[in-house]
């Protein structure tokens, strides 16, 4: 009887921990989704303040241009 609650505990102690593993990797997974999301949406800004920049460079350089 001892033996057959030791081996109930296990297996409840195992699927448990096999549960709190499995959950973990799933929010690791989604954590590292967000963060190349993020990186993405920060290098598209990066490169439209660049577009931004070089379009006022123009725009400076040909008022300079005409006077």
């Amino acid at each position: 009887m001892k033996r057959s609650i030791s081996l109930l505990m296990l297996l409840i102690a195992m699927a448990i921990g096999a549960s709190v593993t499995s959950c973990r990797e799933t929010k690791e997974s989604k954590a590292e989704e967000a963060v190349e999301e993020i990186k993405d949406g920060a290098e598209e800004v990066g490169d439209d303040i660049e577009d931004a920049a070089d379009d006022v460079g123009d725009e400076i350089e040909d008022m300079t241009d005409d006077h």
